[in-house]
């Protein structure tokens, strides 16, 4: 009877023993794969909402084909549906912020802009700065500093850690001197960028500007004028980056090497919507998650669409509306 008891003992030992290890070696098993595929518990994830061309306005008619005159309805319903998303880091947005630059029309947009329940950046778009304009840049630096307690920067173009993994860099292209809807980047802000990019180590790197390196769309009235010299600076890095922009008006997302080109749509006019974007920052990796989000406001969606020709253009596809874009770290040349 003992002898039984006694074995009956040695075999319990045994299969915990063999269980113990059996779990050890699976999960030793599980965080090596999750090593070599680059999704290690390491990993950082990053969400914000972008924003672009709201051209917020006190009209009272429309303008063209843009709603100026539903402008802060349109914006307040953004505004709404981001607060009720969970777990943003920040909201950027990405010019044109109001439709003349006045400086009553930049304290509106504080009006609406600070009910936002996260913290909140911008950089200028043609429409807030322009030559011969009310609204000069010492002048939106200041009242930015004054009316968002988020801005905390000198300058329109600036950069900052938002998370571990991180950088993010404003860069500020507007031309205040001469009357134009082109970019063109100073040499000091060419400069800035390089030495950004060079500090960024093996962070996934997001830049915010207006005005696209990439057109979605010809438009010589449109473009950065010296958009090649912007690339010759990104070519010297590795980093995924991500480029988000507005300023077409348009939904495109374009895929280049390490770059992802992320053109927003104008909240203004159609299609009326903005995005929604998550990037997990793995070891060997980063993953893009971009989500198309439309205004809530179905009528005046509708009528924005009849005010434009060609809506399918400022529509995009549908990988240019949601889709999941992979970047791997290294080289990617």
């Amino acid at each position: 009877m003992r002898r039984k008891k006694h074995s009956s003992l040695l075999s319990k030992f045994f299969n915990f023993i063999f269980t113990t290890l059996l779990v050890v070696v699976t999960a030793c098993g599980i965080q090596i794969y999750c090593n070599a595929a680059g999704l290690g518990s390491s990993a950082n994830t990053l969400k914000f909402a972008q924003v672009s061309d709201n051209h917020l306005s006190t009209d009272t008619v429309n303008k063209a084909y843009r709603l100026t005159a539903q402008s802060g309805q349109l914006l307040d319903d953004a505004i709404e549906v981001i607060n009720q998303t969970p777990n943003l880091d920040f909201v950027f947005f990405t010019g044109d912020i109001i439709d003349v630059p006045f400086e009553k029309n930049m304290k509106l947009f504080f009006e609406h802009a600070n009910k936002l329940k996260y913290p909140y950046y911008a950089v200028p778009g043609n429409h807030d700065l322009c030559l011969g304009g009310y609204l000069n840049r010492r002048l939106y630096v200041q009242l930015m500093n004054e009316y968002n307690k988020t801005y905390k920067f000198n300058k329109t173009y600036y950069s900052f850690t938002p998370k571990v993994g991180f950088k993010v860099i404003a860069l500020d292209p507007i031309i205040d001197t001469r009357l134009t809807a082109q970019g063109e980047l100073p040499e000091e802000q060419l400069e800035f960028l390089d030495k950004e990019l060079a500090s960024a180590g093996n962070n996934t790197v997001l830049i915010f500007m207006h005005v696209p390196l990439k057109q979605p769309f010809s438009s010589d009235s449109h473009r950065l004028v010296n958009a090649e010299e912007m690339y010759s600076i990104l070519k010297k890095y590795n980093n995924p980056i991500g480029l988000f922009t507005g300023h077409y008006h348009t939904t495109k997302v374009t895929k280049e090497g390490n770059l992802v080109h992320v053109s927003t749509p104008a909240l203004i006019s159609y299609p009326n919507a903005f995005r929604f974007v998550t990037v997990h920052n793995y070891k060997n990796k980063s993953v893009f998650e971009i989500q198309y989000m439309p205004t809530r406001l179905h009528e005046l969606q509708t009528k924005a669409k009849l005010m434009v020709f060609h809506a399918s253009t400022y529509y995009g596809d549908e990988k240019d509306r949601t889709v999941t874009i992979t970047i791997p770290k290294g080289d990617n040349k």
